[in-house]
């Protein structure tokens, strides 16, 4: 596996590829000792032009592991576009699924910003996020998006 890490507004992220694909992103500096790939190289690019505001949506391999169900919650928020957001309730309406088992998803999503978890909201409030500083990061990135409007 492949590694690599910057540093964002939102903390230290680290990118992980296997076979070709991002697996994961994590809160955390790279492990000692490991190198990247042409996939982390580009998917390091991309966040960095997120984060300054030039890139509008992520084109990245990605593979989501786990379920059938977690797969289709993570195409779900993937096709919410920046500085927009949706309900758990609605994602679960269109996949005929319940609203709770939608949020265990969206919290158990593997790769955090590039697929946004963060523009998934409760019915009357935020809801949760599972990356490094919770609620204050995902209004952190709703902020950066302009869909803070959203929060007030």
């Amino acid at each position: 596996m492949a590694h690599a890490s910057l540093t964002t507004p939102v903390g230290t992220l680290c990118v992980v590829e296997d076979q070709g694909a991002i697996i994961r992103l994590l809160w955390q500096e790279a492990p000692e000792g490991t190198e990247g790939s042409a996939v982390t190289d580009l998917a390091i690019a991309q966040l960095r032009a997120y984060f300054a505001h030039e890139l509008i949506e992520f084109d990245l391999p990605l593979v989501v592991e786990g379920s059938d169900f977690q797969r289709d919650v993570c195409a779900a928020m993937s096709a919410i576009p920046l500085g927009h957001t949706r309900t758990y309730g609605e994602i679960a309406k269109d996949l005929g699924a319940a609203a709770q088992p939608v949020g265990n998803a969206c919290g158990a999503n593997p790769i955090p910003v590039i697929i946004p978890c963060h523009r998934v909201l409760g019915a009357s409030g935020l809801g949760g996020f599972s990356g490094a500083g919770g609620v204050e990061t995902k209004v952190s990135l709703l902020r950066h998006e302009g869909a803070a409007g959203l929060l007030i």
